[in-house]
């Protein structure tokens, strides 16, 4: 699959995703989870949504003709995955009581891997200055 498609097609699934989960979020687990756990849905929400809008953004205007477009894809797709999922699937089984403790450590290697996209976009506007 060509990555700008790639990037393109998970920029409008994860904002799909973002909007449905959000809702979901709002009126279905207001009443399951803690505040705490609500919370912590919302930010998996939000992260998801903003990274959508950014697949998006470099989807449309990304060559992706150097193998360093496509990492700064593959950081976000991924990371996004990773971070938001992981923070979901947490709040979910907290809230039956069967909280997935495996799915700690995955929540932070999204983080990592949404900061190195962000990493590698900054680097590569710095790289077309010089």
């Amino acid at each position: 699959m060509e990555t700008i498609f790639l990037t393109q097609l998970m920029g409008a699934v994860y904002g799909l995703l973002a909007v449905l989960f959000g809702a979901f979020g709002a009126h279905a687990l207001k009443k399951k989870l803690t505040p705490e756990l609500l919370h912590s849905f919302e930010t998996g929400v939000k992260y998801q949504m903003y990274h959508a809008i950014v697949l998006l953004v470099l989807g449309f205007n990304l060559s992706f003709d150097r193998p360093l477009d496509s990492a700064i894809a593959n950081c976000f797709i991924f990371g996004t995955l990773l971070f938001s999922f992981s923070i979901y699937a947490l709040c979910w089984s907290a809230a039956k009581g069967e909280k997935m403790r495996f799915l700690g450590p995955v929540t932070p290697i999204g983080g990592l891997l949404l900061v190195i996209g962000w990493a590698l976009l900054l680097y590569s506007f710095i790289g077309s200055l010089l």
